[in-house]
Formats: structure tokens, sequence, C-alpha cells
């Protein structure tokens, strides 16, 4: 499970560099700014957000094929993973 507690770590750093993003657009509308910028910035929260969530479903089918669960639960069929890929887009 070592790859995939690096993917976790990965999407745990994505999430962060997300939260900041956000506080980030946040502070922008506070401050007034264009709304041009403000739309930018959170078009840039949003991919990061998409990107952490592929992240999370390619880890998911990884350890599907792999046919191991995790936490003694089964590992998640090829519908619950298209069903969370589907969520995404």
């Amino acid at each position: 499970m070592e790859a995939d507690s690096e993917s976790m770590s990965l999407v745990l750093n994505r999430l962060r560099r997300a939260q900041g993003q956000l506080a980030g657009v946040i502070a922008m509308i506070e401050a007034g700014r264009d709304c041009k910028d403000v739309v930018t910035q959170l078009a840039a929260v949003s991919r990061a957000l998409d990107r952490a969530g592929f992240k999370i479903v390619a880890s998911g089918m990884r350890e599907c094929l792999a046919a191991e669960g995790t936490n003694n639960k089964p590992p998640l069929t090829e519908e619950e993973l298209e069903k969370l890929f589907l969520a995404l887009a």
C-alpha cells in the first residue's frame, strides 16, 4: 500500500494548494478585485479540485485491478468507479 499512501499524500498536497487558492479568491472578492482576475483564480481552484478527484479515482481503479480492498472492505466495482468518475465530469 506504499503507492496508495504516496498517492494520497499527493492528493492532500493538491487539496491544500486548492484551499490556499480558494482563500485567495475570497480575499480578491472582498478587496473588490477585477471580475476577470477572480474568475481566472476560481478556475484554477476548480482544476486543482478536479485533479485531486481524478487522482483518488485512479487510485481506486488501481486497487480494484489489484483486487485489494482497504480496511477489510471489498474493492470498488467497475460501476462504482464509473459513477465516481462521472461525478467529477
